[in-house]
């Protein structure tokens, strides 16, 4: 029968990765991660997905006797369950898919996904955790291992008994309906501009960041990122706030996507340098690489740029649409 085994204890025993890159004994990787190797006929979206189609297809079932994944979140989470628990997940798959989904992409479709992401963002965060934080003063395959070991038995009751966890998703849901709300009122604006994958979005400048989490891991955002990414199709996203700046590219535009092919990403860093150059301030632009799994061209060295806001919409757009694509996660058979 397979059992869990975290990545780091796996050595030699055959094994399924779900969500991650595999290791020599891995006999197949179920996953939507870059160059993957997941058979053609199984892809999908999302590594959830990629299991639910992997139970379906007994031709292409492997002896494995472990399965495990090499960092904790909640796509890697619902994947490894459904795998563990193929029966019982059955009868989940479309919650399961969609706190994967609301976990890695940050969209959902049913409420209870997004409460059961923060659910289990609040028990990886160690200021928050219900588990305490001793376990977050190991190194990060400890933490994972212990996270997996915890929350694989712990998820049913955490999506059938989501009311017994209020006290780990109230804070964030109400941010979230405060961001929708703010969607709807046009306190937020959004402009999309289909033809290079680009969504402007005007923040309000008296509204302060909060913390929020995306991949289980704090981030600080105005409007929560749920909020956003439910209302804009685009997977290039520039943030305005007054003459505070950042564009970044979404998950979906790093992993092997598959509902729709994202505009492939560009490297942004002329484009930093450009902005740094147009700069009369103290500060630079950056950009942290386009590799990086949502990386983001952002100011560094003050808080607000002098390119007006106009000008800098003008100078990104024009960039966007002449830069060459610079990232390609796709197998080959794509």
């Amino acid at each position: 029968m397979i059992r869990y085994v975290p990545f780091d204890e796996l050595g030699d025993t055959p094994n399924i990765v779900v969500d991650g890159s595999g290791n020599e004994s891995t006999l197949i990787t179920l996953s939507h991660w870059p160059h993957s190797g997941t058979p053609m006929k199984l892809k999908d979206d999302l590594s959830t997905q990629i299991v639910f189609n992997y139970l379906e297809r007994p031709e292409l079932w492997v002896k494995a006797e472990a399965v495990s994944n090499n960092h904790f979140d909640e796509d890697g989470l619902a994947g490894i369950f459904a795998l563990l628990h193929p029966t019982e997940a059955g009868s989940l798959k479309r919650l399961l898919i969609d706190i994967a989904s609301a976990g890695d992409f940050g969209t959902y479709r049913f409420r209870d996904a997004a409460r059961a992401v923060f659910t289990l963002s609040a028990f990886a965060d160690p200021d928050l955790s219900p588990l305490g934080g001793k376990i977050f003063r190991h190194p990060y395959p400890r933490i994972t291992a212990s996270l997996y070991s915890e929350l694989l038995p712990k998820l049913p009751e955490i999506v059938d008994h989501l009311d017994r966890f209020r006290r780990c998703w109230e804070a964030e849901d109400a941010l979230l309906s405060k961001g929708e709300a703010m969607i709807r009122d046009g306190s937020v604006r959004i402009e999309e501009i289909p033809d290079i994958d680009l969504a402007v979005v005007t923040l309000p400048e008296a509204t302060p960041a909060c913390k929020v989490h995306r991949f289980t891991q704090d981030r600080r955002a105005v409007c929560h990122p749920m909020a956003l990414h439910n209302a804009i199709g685009s997977f290039r996203v520039l943030l305005m706030q007054g003459s505070t700046y950042e564009l970044h590219y979404r998950y979906e535009s790093w992993v092997q996507y598959q509902s729709r092919r994202p505009l492939a990403r560009v490297d942004l860093s002329a484009l930093a340098k450009q902005l740094s150059d147009e700069e009369t301030g103290q500060g630079r632009w950056s950009f942290d690489g386009v590799d990086r799994i949502t990386p983001k061209l952002a100011m560094t060295g003050a808080e607000e740029s002098r390119i007006p806001p106009k000008e800098f919409v003008a100078l990104v757009t024009r960039f966007l649409a002449q830069a060459p694509g610079a990232w390609n996660p796709y197998d080959s058979e794509n």
